[in-house]
């Protein structure tokens, strides 16, 4: 299967500017029983994906605009090609203008 993240994440930016939350996604690849989920999301300047923890691995690519990742005190910033590492602790990722990112989840394996 080939999917076009450009493409998606246009896409994407598109329906949540219109949205009244602000945001919208899909998951492109796995799924909630599956190990690896890959998810582009797209959110409008000044929205947010709310402060949570995720039992696994967590990384966000940069597709489009610039967002902010809070971890307690620490803060990144990234722009596209930037790939954000979630820390193993409670984080939320900030739209500092519109924006569209691949977020990569991975369970541990017991």
């Amino acid at each position: 299967m080939k999917a076009s993240l450009n493409a998606l994440a246009r896409n994407h930016l598109g329906i949540a500017r219109d949205a009244s939350s602000g945001r919208s996604a899909a998951t492109v690849h796995g799924g909630h029983e599956a190990a690896l989920r890959q998810t582009v999301m797209a959110l409008r300047a000044g929205e947010h994906l709310h402060e949570h923890e995720h039992p696994g691995e967590v990384t966000v690519q940069v597709l489009l605009g610039h967002v902010r990742l809070v971890a307690g005190p620490d803060s990144w910033e990234a722009s596209p090609g930037d790939l954000l590492t979630m820390p193993e602790r409670r984080h939320r990722v900030e739209a500092l203008e519109d924006s569209a990112f691949l977020f990569t989840t991975a369970l541990r394996l017991p």
